[in-house]
């Protein structure tokens, strides 16, 4: 290599050892936080929509590939084509009514954290194994942005309705 090409070379090496040292920057805080909540509560209304017609693949479509739901008092449900086999079940027993309500959300980078609450009505069909039943509680979700569309990647849903007992567990004294 010829002597008057090594500056420009030095130089060149130089600019883009620099260049990659910059910082990048990671969206964070109130404003963009309430922004992703807007997006998430777009989806939530489709989801809620999807759930109570039984279109399981839509809803799934929300999911990542490698999503977590936790069902309270069942073992969790690991990656969205179980998500989607377990879902595909549960609608053939009835309807699934949900109103999810986010009540706040912490969002930086491509990772969001939603606080909810959510009523449930399960209203059975003829083959149903599952009796109509009204719930409620709260939820967390956590949300990554995969690809530019925001997934749903842990699902952990906590009922406030206190479960009944069994019969036997009613005269139990306090």
């Amino acid at each position: 290599m010829k002597k008057h090409h090594l500056p420009k070379l030095f130089l060149t090496v130089i600019f883009i050892s620099l260049w990659s040292c910059q910082e990048t920057k990671i969206e964070s805080g109130t404003e963009y936080s309430n922004t992703i909540k807007e997006i998430i509560e777009t989806k939530n209304s489709k989801l809620q929509t999807w759930y109570a017609q039984g279109m399981i693949d839509s809803v799934a479509a929300h999911f990542a590939d490698d999503c977590i739901q936790m069902p309270p008092h069942q073992p969790p449900i690991m990656g969205v084509e179980n998500f989607k086999k377990v879902w595909k079940e549960n609608t053939q027993m009835g309807t699934w009514n949900f109103d999810l309500k986010t009540n706040d959300v912490k969002a930086s980078g491509d990772l969001a954290v939603e606080y909810g609450s959510y009523i449930l009505t399960f209203s059975p069909n003829q083959k149903s194994l599952i009796p109509a039943m009204d719930d409620k509680g709260n939820y967390v979700a956590v949300w990554e942005r995969i690809n530019d569309d925001w997934k749903i990647v842990w699902d952990a849903p906590t009922p406030t309705t206190p479960m009944e007992l069994p019969p036997a567990m009613d005269s139990i004294p306090k």
